[in-house]
């Protein structure tokens, strides 16, 4: 098969052997980022704390300098690269899928890249997740770019990429599948779903093929939820949302407070804060999930946990709102893991909540899994993502119920009694980055230009307009293209003048914009709204060679049909 030909079929939203293989590659891709980025994050850890997250082998001091150190690394590749390619994080992704086509600038990606590794590895409170997204969506990419793909699958690619790069990072393929659409691409259609699902799965084959079967959560054991607690897991969710507003609300008014601060003052403030934390609390630093394990294997202190818990919580809040390079959901994760843990002893102690289990551990565990299912939905506004994650990782389908309970008190509480809104939403308006288009363009956009194309055409240069006039005449149903000169620029469409006005001349001729056959139907739109008639000349993609046109009646009838 040909690109072009390749094109024209990726050019129609519906579901293809060539989409999906295409996704699939980028899927691949994709997940070898990934994991080369896990692998040198890990080397990294191994080499300066003898461990993942082993933050207590190091001195004091160590634990101190160690954020400064990773910040100035920071700084220096932002600095290479120029401070203002410092854009990254799940946010930006989501701002550049729906305005850009998935399209991510190379020097983000590459601060991203290096910029992540130094957060993660320093002890800062941020999640692998948000390098994760940036990273798999800008691999995905280029291999559209290279296929010179249309717009509309470019979108899908992104979405595939990030599928696989999530499951790759967290060996959860349900979850990246669910997460993508719900939070990403904010949409669900059968024609995107299926590439999605094959790019998650090829994630999920590397990364076990490299780091083995397991994922970083597979410590979290669920334990089937009596029917005497599941009321009290209403009350759960209920405090989880307040606990998940109040940390919204909490990170955006940081982030107001300290925007007249430049971006290296906002990250030194950031490691000093973190390694005062880390100086005296090593626990309290950074947000790999093997802390929480050995949290939960031993005896629990309420004071202590507490106490951990509000440390985390304000470092997430410092690292997250003064732009370190990592992302939220790890966070949150570990967040609501110690809520959820902290919440059942909690009820243990004040209204004796009947747990009737010898294995403190696996009970622990279950609320943890509960805890941070809640939190994560309440915070992301990603009901159905945080309930694929528990319902994946506790690998039980009695985790559903419960699971859905504390989902559901904790999103409805954020939500209707707290005003709460997605993170990812308020720091898209914070950031003044557009991330919704209107109903037309969203629908228009997943339609090529290609797809739509008229091919039944007549070119002809230099000519008289006698020689037009006799061809139209000849040939009423075919477009009639006029090339003034030598330059595609200078076609025109040439029409029958049918009105009936005296004096008018016998042709119409139109000026008529040139678009290549990457561009959607709604660069179509754009170019003809004006006006609302004529046409647009579509090209190749070396920009010799005009392919066919698209009138504004093709447009118009298209958004018809679809309305009905």
């Amino acid at each position: 098969m040909s690109l072009h030909s390749l094109r024209q079929t990726l050019s129609h939203p519906s579901t293809s052997i060539q989409l999906c293989l295409l996704g699939l590659l980028a899927g691949l891709v994709a997940a070898c980022v990934i994991i080369v980025f896990r692998f040198i994050l890990a080397s990294l850890q191994m080499l300066m704390l003898d461990g993942i997250g082993n933050y207590a082998s190091l001195e004091a001091y160590q634990r101190l300098i160690m954020p400064m150190v990773a910040v100035l690394g920071i700084v220096i590749v932002a600095k290479l690269t120029g401070f203002k390619h410092y854009r990254m994080g799940i946010p930006f992704v989501i701002h550049r899928v729906k305005q850009y086509y998935g399209h991510i600038p190379l020097r983000t990606s590459i601060n991203q890249f290096f910029g992540g590794i130094l957060a993660l590895a320093s002890g800062f409170v941020v999640g692998k997740e948000g390098p994760t997204v940036h990273l798999a969506a800008a691999a995905s990419h280029l291999i559209g770019r290279y296929v010179h793909a249309p717009h509309n699958s470019l979108r899908i690619l992104s979405g595939c990429g990030i599928a696989a790069g999530i499951s790759a990072a967290f060996n959860t393929p349900f979850a990246a599948v669910i997460f993508v659409m719900e939070v990403v691409l904010r949409e669900y259609k059968v024609h995107i779903f299926v590439p999605i699902m094959l790019a998650a799965a090829s994630g999920s084959v590397l990364t076990r093929a490299v780091f083995g079967d397991v994922n970083e959560l597979t410590f979290l054991q669920f334990e089937p939820v009596a029917a005497s607690q599941l009321p009290f897991l209403f009350l759960i969710g209920i405090v989880i949302g307040l606990c998940a507003a109040g940390f919204n609300k909490q990170l955006m008014w940081t982030m107001q407070l300290f925007r007249p601060v430049n971006m290296v003052g906002r990250l030194a403030i950031a490691a000093l804060i973190t390694g005062l934390a880390g100086y005296f609390m090593p626990e309290a630093m950074g947000a790999e999930y093997i802390n929480v394990n050995k949290l939960l294997s031993a005896e629990i202190d309420i004071s202590a946990l507490a106490i951990l818990f509000f440390i985390k919580l304000a470092l997430a809040i410092v690292a997250i709102a003064l732009g370190i390079p990592g992302g939220i959901i790890g966070a949150v994760i570990v967040i609501g893991m110690l809520l959820g843990v902290l919440l059942l002893q909690t009820l243990n102690i004040t209204i004796g909540m009947d747990v009737h289990n010898s294995n403190a551990l696996v009970i622990n565990s279950t609320y943890a899994l509960l805890g941070f299912a809640g939190f994560l939905a309440a915070v992301l506004h990603a009901p159905l993502a945080a309930l694929s994650a528990a319902m994946e990782l506790a690998a039980s389908p009695q985790a559903v119920l419960p699971s859905m309970i504390v989902i559901v008190s904790a999103y409805v509480t954020s939500k209707q009694l707290c005003k709460n809104r997605s993170i990812f939403i308020q720091q898209l308006e914070y950031q003044d980055l557009p991330y919704t288009t209107s109903a037309v363009r969203d629908l228009l956009q997943q339609t090529g230009v290609l797809a739509m194309l008229n091919t039944n055409f007549k070119q002809l240069s230099k000519a008289h307009d006698a020689v037009l006039y006799e061809h139209l005449q000849a040939y009423p149903q075919r477009a009639l293209i006029h090339q003034q000169d030598d330059e595609l620029n200078s076609c025109q469409l040439i029409e029958l003048n049918v009105s009936l006005s005296d004096n008018e001349q016998a042709l119409s001729k139109h000026d008529c914009e040139l678009l290549d056959e990457q561009h959607t139907l709604a660069d179509v739109y754009d170019a003809l709204y004006s006006k609302r008639q004529g046409a647009v000349f579509i090209v190749d993609i070396t920009g010799k060679e005009i392919l066919g046109l698209i009138s504004w009646n093709t447009v118009h009838n298209y958004l018809i049909r679809q309305q009905h």
